[in-house]
């Protein structure tokens, strides 16, 4: 996935106000700390299934995966997964920013047309 391609899925939002169950903060926090647990819990389970195999089947040791070091290109890679996974894991700060952007322009948002026309019914 490119970087643009990230901001656009991070940029992707629900119609609707974001329900809050805690304090505003809190919530934020916590979103960032679970969207974080969810991509560690993934990751680690394909890489437990990786290295299970690689071993069984002799191809490699773990300690051979423990002493791996990418080259230049691969570090670059690396990195560009990086900036995409924060964009993911940092995905309610922007959207946030956004929403206070757009009411400092004025703009309209869906949730207070719905709002308006329920009211208008």
């Amino acid at each position: 996935m490119s970087l643009p391609l990230a901001l656009d899925v991070a940029s992707a939002k629900p119609a609707g106000k974001r329900p809050y169950f805690l304090e505003q903060e809190v919530e934020r926090v916590l979103g960032i700390a679970m969207a974080a647990v969810q991509e560690l819990a993934v990751a680690r389970q394909r890489m437990d299934t990786l290295e299970r195999i690689l071993e069984a089947k002799g191809v490699m040791t773990r300690e051979e995966i423990d002493a791996f070091r990418p080259d230049a290109d691969q570090a670059a890679e690396r990195g560009l997964w990086m900036q995409e996974y924060l964009v993911r894991v940092l995905r309610i700060v922007q959207q946030e920013g956004e929403a206070i952007a757009a009411d400092a322009k004025g703009d309209i948002r869906s949730e207070e047309v719905a709002v308006e026309l329920s009211d208008g019914a």
